[in-house]
This record gives structure tokens, C-alpha cells and sequence, in this order.
């Protein structure tokens, strides 16, 4: 499929991107730095499970036994 122009969305600003734009997967510098500030502000975050000691111990044996194996 020659010919076929991918596009994408800015996931600050929502505008159209091509798969060539060289800040992909943002529009421009200036959504890669908003996006890079919101990272240093600690807008983002990662869910953190936590685990009780019973569960942590079953973990570390299983990691265990499969280092054991390798």
C-alpha cells in the first residue's frame, strides 16, 4: 500500500501527526516539553500493588525456583 500517509494524535493537544514528524508521537516541541514537564511534576504515576509479607515470601520462592532452573 504505497502511498498510504499514517497518522496519529498528539496526546497533548489532540492535532494530527504523520508518521514523520521527528517529535512523534507529539506535534511539535512544544507538546513534547509540556509532556516532559507533566513527567517532572509528577502529574503521571504507575499504580503501586502491595504486597503483604506471606504474598512477598511466595513470590521470592517462585523466582527462586525458576533461577534454579536456568
Amino acid at each position: 500500500m504505497a502511498g498510504v500517509v499514517r497518522t496519529f494524535r498528539c496526546p497533548i493537544c489532540k492535532k494530527l501527526v504523520t508518521e514523520d514528524n521527528k517529535y512523534r508521537p507529539f506535534c511539535s516541541k512544544r507538546c513534547a516539553d509540556i509532556d516532559l514537564g507533566n513527567w517532572f511534576n509528577e502529574a503521571y504515576t504507575v499504580p503501586v500493588v502491595e504486597l503483604d509479607e506471606q504474598e512477598l515470601e511466595e513470590l521470592e520462592k517462585s523466582l527462586d525456583e525458576q533461577l534454579d532452573k536456568s
